[in-house]
């Protein structure tokens, strides 16, 4: 039976202040300084580091000094505080390095027989137009997962083979979204067009939105979804595409999206590539999708009553 330990709310403030990457340091682990950050890698991804916070750019999580021994020293709530209280409460613990996860293979989630729940998901509730969702499915790019029904979002390498696949639950009350295992970020859900534009999302969804905005003419442009905030598919698909000559910015309409358009903005450019930033009214662009559509209905004529 485990020992109940109380902790006073100072020592719960002062665990939570730790500087994460002093405590790296201590421990001999490699830090990349990135202006008033730092960069830490788990395994192949990058975790930033600024102060008493973290945030994982891949999986896109986060937390403070605690949730950060917690997820990456295996540690339970009252051994984490312990640990960086120093063991003021039990006496020393032991000191581990961080544990670095083994990555598993990349591997598809099970395809379910009909697509009923990404339908009625991506069609009712997230106002998604039903020509542009019926182009991704027919270049099977989006299904429904058998085992939890998930929308699962594709992305294929130049061979045409999935390397990536993002997650996104689909019951009205889930907020379940993730990418599986291995998944290569080079190449996130992604369209490939033959036009001089390339639009950059964190989200399939809000790409997905945004198309349903501008219907016209969309299918010649290319866009990706990061599926989070780092911009590999981007430069891939720079690579991949030189006729591309001007690079769409469209992240959230939040502190996170904004200093995310900052950093890419930067990189192209230094490396002399057109850009363009464009931002919702709203939160995300799904949001602004589901305003616009609850405008238009509320917009539309009384028909007459005909007796």
């Amino acid at each position: 039976m485990s020992t109940y330990i109380h902790f006073t709310e100072a020592q719960k403030d002062q665990a939570r202040q730790t500087d994460i990457a002093d405590l790296l340091h201590r421990h001999g682990e490699k830090l990349k300084r990135s202006g008033s950050e730092y960069e830490w890698r788990d395994g192949s991804q990058k975790v930033t580091i600024r102060g008493n916070l973290w945030f994982h750019q891949y999986e896109r999580v986060g937390g403070d000094a605690i949730d950060f021994v917690r997820r990456y020293y295996n540690k339970s709530y009252p051994e984490a505080m312990e640990y960086l209280l120093g063991g003021s409460s039990m006496g020393v613990l032991t000191v581990s390095p961080p544990v670095v996860r083994e990555s598993k293979p990349f591997e598809l989630p099970p395809r379910n027989d009909n697509m009923r729940r990404v339908y009625g998901y991506l069609l009712n509730k997230r106002g998604i137009d039903r020509k542009v969702l019926n182009a991704f499915i027919s270049a099977r790019l989006i299904y429904e997962s058998a085992d939890y029904h998930n929308a699962v979002f594709l992305g294929k390498n130049p061979d045409g083979v999935p390397v990536h696949a993002h997650k996104r639950g689909t019951g009205s009350e889930s907020t379940f979204k993730g990418n599986a295992d291995s998944s290569d970020p080079r190449f996130s859900f992604h369209w490939i067009g033959r036009s001089e534009r390339v639009y950059l999302f964190e989200a399939p969804i809000d790409m997905l939105s945004f198309i349903s905005l501008h219907k016209d003419g969309w299918r010649n442009h290319s866009y990706a979804a990061a599926c989070g905030v780092s911009d590999h598919v981007l430069w891939q698909m720079l690579e991949r595409n030189p006729n591309i000559r001007t690079v769409y910015l469209c992240h959230d309409n939040d502190e996170t999206g904004q200093l995310t358009v900052k950093r890419i903005s930067e990189k192209l450019f230094t490396k002399g590539i057109k850009t363009e930033v464009l931002v919702p009214s709203h939160k995300d662009w799904n949001e602004e999708l589901l305003y616009l559509n609850a405008e238009s209905e509320v917009e539309k004529p009384c028909q007459e009553l005909v007796l």
